[in-house]
């Protein structure tokens, strides 16, 4: 059931969000070769409580992290290491939930190491414009189908065969 929210919980939600945001702003500016994902979630971390805010990942379920850090080819929700450090040209998507007052916010990013394969640029600013697609299509009256084809067709249109997870 869809449950209409309040301004006062929008404002919540919007900060939650916000938290979100700037704890991703945090890590984009410390991604470099030889900081370790570990490094990247304590700075999450640090940066969602000095908000008054808590992570919403750690804990979840059992999980460790207070962000997912998937280098490369990994999907989603890999788990941030002390150990497992980015190298000039990886890739890495930086995905972080913060809890304020009650509300979620929840966002991702993708980020380049230091220089990257043109084809890796590539695929950041494709799925860039998937993204941008979809919101476009989140429309009042609309369906969640109308978003998840947006996005499909905006992949599909590109003449590199994107696979779709």
């Amino acid at each position: 059931m869809i449950q209409i929210k309040t301004p006062d919980e929008i404002a919540l939600m919007r900060e939650a969000g916000l938290i979100t945001q700037r704890a991703l702003a945090a890590m984009r500016a410390a991604v470099r070769p030889g900081i370790t994902t570990g490094e990247l979630d304590r700075i999450a971390e640090d940066s969602i409580r000095s908000e008054g805010a808590v992570p919403s990942f750690l804990g979840y379920r059992g999980f460790t992290g207070t962000i997912c850090a998937s280098i490369d080819d990994e999907v989603v929700h890999g788990i941030p290491s002390r150990k497992r450090k980015l190298r000039e040209g990886d890739i890495i998507s930086l995905d972080c939930g913060a809890i304020f007052e009650g509300w979620h916010g929840d966002s991702a990013i993708t980020v380049g190491v230091g220089a990257i394969r043109p084809e890796h640029q590539q695929l950041i600013d494709v799925t860039e414009q998937a993204l941008w697609a979809g919101l476009a299509a989140a429309v009042a009256g609309g369906r969640l189908t109308d978003i998840s084809a947006a996005v499909e067709a905006s992949i599909r249109s590109h003449p590199h065969r994107y696979g779709i997870v």
